[in-house]
């Protein structure tokens, strides 16, 4: 909320024991219901498919050999397991055996 008389924004202060808005300029407001948030939780929507890496059929399937049983298909994702500024870490999932193995290139 933004200061009718200046047009700074009022910052949260007491006065008296109650929280009131006020200015630098001297101006202050006992309504606080402006500077309230609020957030509201919605109810799960439909048409949202949420992917699960123990789901691999929703996983994109690329040409990778599995080093257990050389398997010529694996489901990949990818997750930042590093610092940010660090690649990415792909995991690949043989569409065989089910396998799990990293990537760090």
């Amino acid at each position: 909320m933004f200061c009718p008389k200046c047009g700074s924004i009022l910052i949260p202060s007491m006065s008296k024991g109650k929280k009131i808005l006020s200015c630098s300029c001297g101006y202050k407001s006992k309504d606080l219901k402006p500077a309230q948030i609020s957030e509201r939780v919605r109810e799960k929507q439909e048409g949202i498919t949420v992917v699960e890496k123990d789901a691999p059929e929703h996983l994109p399937k690329v040409d990778a050999e599995c080093p257990k049983c050389a398997h010529p298909k694996a489901y990949f994702w990818t997750v930042q397991t590093r610092a940010g500024d660090e690649p990415e870490t792909k995991f690949f999932r043989c569409a065989k055996c089910k396998h799990t193995w990293r990537d760090y290139s």
